[in-house]
């Protein structure tokens, strides 16, 4: 049997800061249901500003719970397999 490493305190409220503004929750959210989105699609996807988007997005991906891949000078988002957790556990909770 394998056991699996418990995740620190530390490491958990990193994630649960990365989710813990409505913006963040939005764009975790939508990257979900379009996943290779850009920015400028995000951004015009939630009405919001780029600046504001753009800050939001890097800190998910500075939770690890979204990743960026850059082309040139266009950057993509997708999840990662703890976004696709909180993912899960987002939309199980607005259910709720």
């Amino acid at each position: 049997m394998a056991t699996s490493k418990l995740k620190s305190s530390r490491q958990l409220e990193r994630h649960l800061k990365g989710v813990a503004n409505h913006w963040r929750i939005d764009i975790l959210l939508t990257i979900a249901a379009s996943p290779g989105i850009t920015l400028e699609a995000i951004a015009d996807h939630l009405e919001g500003n780029v600046k504001t988007i753009s800050e939001h997005t890097r800190r998910l991906a500075q939770a690890g719970l979204i990743d960026k891949k850059y082309e040139g000078r266009t950057v993509t988002h997708v999840l990662s397999p703890y976004g696709k957790i909180f993912r899960q556990f987002l939309v199980t909770f607005q259910h709720s």
